[in-house]
């Protein structure tokens, strides 16, 4: 039999009211390793939240943790996955500042790289892929664009993480509904910004802003939303 592939497409109002929405929230993800107890000091020293960590003695062991402001986890353990230790690749951690949250990384006495950036245009080359592709080019993008600026560390079996820095949303990647901020330094980094900006609106308008609580929110959450900035 023939395998038929069924496609909903994002613009096809009758199919998506066919369809009921289901919240669909990406939580955990599995990393392979193979001394589970130096896992455990490795990313406790980060400073991630341990969530679990149990044991039952004999064949199992399941430890979970958590980034700071993550809504993701990450897993590792004892007969909890087939993959080779080492062979997670390409975890993406997401900061507002690449360089602070290196010399976090450092504080914690982690290997990690200089920051980087991908060379214009350029994708094959020599470095280890990520996802701007195999050409890394030292320092933060020249134009400090968001999703734009890296840095890379690897846990003690190998497994790969890229620290990426995000500063504005693109269009569409974020429910204005459901505007929500991971950390206190997240907030604060919106609302310095929103101050910065609103400095700028005032000097616009020629006079004080006396609902400047207004304009932080709708700048804040159109920010995080990728859609247009009040002016």
């Amino acid at each position: 039999m023939a395998n038929t592939t069924y496609e909903i497409q994002a613009n096809d109002a009758a199919s998506e009211a066919s369809v009921a929405k289901v919240d669909m929230k990406f939580e955990i993800v599995v990393i392979p390793v193979s001394d589970v107890d130096r896992a455990k000091e490795f990313y406790a020293r980060l400073g991630w939240r341990l969530d679990a960590d149990y044991d039952n003695g004999k064949d199992y062991r399941v430890i979970q943790f958590t980034p700071p402001g993550s809504g993701c986890s990450v897993i590792f353990g004892k007969n909890v996955t087939g993959a080779a230790p080492g062979s997670a690749q390409g975890l993406y951690l997401i900061v507002d500042d690449i360089d602070a949250a290196r010399k976090n990384l450092l504080r914690h006495c982690v290997e990690v790289s200089e920051v980087f950036h991908g060379a214009a245009d350029v994708y094959s080359g020599p470095d280890e892929p990520y996802i701007f592709g195999r050409m890394r080019v030292n320092g933060p993008d020249p134009e400090r664009r968001s999703y734009r600026s890296f840095a890379s560390f690897r846990d003690p079996d190998g497994n790969g993480w890229l620290v990426q820095e995000i500063t504005t949303r693109l269009p569409g990647r974020v429910d204005q509904a459901a505007t929500s901020f991971a950390s206190v330094s997240d907030l604060a980094g919106a609302m310095r910004r929103a101050e910065a900006a609103h400095g700028e609106h005032e000097k616009r308008i020629g006079h004080a802003d006396a609902d400047w609580p207004d304009w932080y929110a709708r700048y804040m959450v159109a920010e995080q939303a990728g859609t247009e900035l009040p002016v």
